[in-house]
């Protein structure tokens, strides 16, 4: 099952490379367009992909080509394939499972739920925890927290911070709207690479597809092969569509994992422009572990303060007098109720924004410390949540890498 639609931007002045027709592989239903005028979009800047959802994900049959006029651009419609393998909707996953695969009955293997295609990162990170697992590709996050809390899947693993882009923000947001458990972390060293079909070499080359993120952390080997950039969803979702589209000045930037499963050649390793470039991600069930003290331990929790001009104070200071080290501060807007009023006697009313705190500590809740600190910070809390407690990845990505 696969997306029904979705487009990518082209470049206006890059007309050598055909993708007002001919940009889409063979069996997807793609669609190229202008993001803006010619003046406005120039080589070597990065343009984005628009994914519209469908509205039921099933089997379609064979379709020709469908060349609809959009004013500055065509659009080409054709048969969806090439992101197939996504599962939208988590209502219709127990039919999905099936078709795809994932419906065996040996329910030994942990099931893991993840965002993109085989040979993304994020499955990358599942297979570090879960070396035999199942994995389940989603096409978004929410439907990877919903496969969890349906019992499709048995855990769910999501980015949640870099160390180049820094925090994740949806992902934030995600862990307050649903209920899962963070029961696991793992950090995973990120090294790109540069994928083309067979026999293709970088001087080939006149466009490169990837995640536009990606794209940027490998800006200057970009720059240095003086090809028009195009972020799609996803970096393996961009090896496929080089493993389909069968040319040869088209490349992709993803993982050495996706370039076996693709079929494709890797040009270059670690074009990245960071050496270190660790992603840290969280592994999410529908219960909770229980902590320990036979080793390192983190407890995540999330609250929002009182007003109070010393609360903030007193919210770290229970766990600064017992000596627990804050590994994580984010602050994320409360959701429907973003203002409070403050009174001012000298200046009158004003407003402020409300917050939520994310805060990560490297302490077990096993620990009567923990326990006590968490006593003490509620007593100036409106809201608190206990995301989870779970062991410390001290894997060393950089040396096992």
């Amino acid at each position: 099952m696969a997306l029904n639609d979705c487009c990518i931007w082209g470049c206006a002045k890059a007309p050598h490379l055909g993708l007002a027709i001919t940009f889409y592989p063979a069996t997807s239903r793609m669609g190229v367009n202008l993001k803006q005028g010619p003046q406005k979009c120039c080589k070597r800047e990065c343009c984005c992909l628009r994914v519209s959802a469908p509205k039921a994900l099933t089997p379609m049959e064979d379709e020709k080509a469908i060349v609809e006029s959009s004013g500055d651009a065509d659009r080409i419609r054709v048969q969806p394939s090439v992101l197939k393998g996504f599962h939208k909707d988590a209502n219709l996953i127990p039919k999905q499972l099936g078709v795809n695969g994932f419906s065996s009955s040996d329910r030994s293997k942990v099931r893991v739920a993840y965002k993109g295609l085989p040979g993304a990162y994020t499955e990358d990170a599942a297979l570090k925890a879960y070396p035999k697992c199942e994995t389940v590709p989603c096409l978004d996050f929410d439907t990877a927290f919903k496969c969890v809390e349906s019992w499709l899947v048995d855990k769910a693993v999501l980015p949640i911070e870099s160390s180049i882009v820094g925090s994740i923000h949806r992902n934030y947001d995600l862990l307050i709207r649903h209920k899962l458990h963070i029961v696991g972390e793992i950090h995973l060293q990120i090294k790109h690479c540069l994928l083309a079909q067979n026999g293709v070499t970088k001087q080939d080359l006149r466009c490169v597809i990837s995640h536009p993120q990606v794209l940027v952390q490998c800006e200057t080997m970009l720059t240095n092969l003086g090809v028009t950039n195009i972020g799609v969803d996803d970096t393996a979702a961009a090896a496929r569509v080089v493993a389909l589209e069968e040319r040869r000045d088209i490349g992709a930037i993803a993982s050495s994992r996706a370039a076996k499963l693709y079929g494709l050649d890797i040009l270059a390793e670690g074009i990245q422009d960071d050496d270190v470039n660790v992603t840290r991600f969280l592994i999410l069930a529908r219960d909770p572990i229980f902590p320990g003290t036979d080793r390192p331990y983190k407890t995540s929790i999330v609250f929002s303060l009182d007003e109070d001009p010393t609360v903030l104070f007193r919210a770290l200071g229970a766990f600064a007098l017992r000596n627990i080290n804050l590994s994580k501060i984010e602050s994320r807007p409360l959701k429907h109720c973003p203002l409070s009023a403050l009174d001012d006697s000298k200046e009158g009313s004003a407003t402020s924004f409300k917050y939520l705190l994310y805060i990560d500590f490297e302490a077990s809740l096993a620990d009567p410390r923990a326990r006590y600190a968490l006593e003490n910070l509620q007593e100036c809390t409106r809201f608190f949540r206990i995301l989870g407690c779970y062991p410390v990845d001290k894997t060393d990505t950089i040396a096992s890498s």
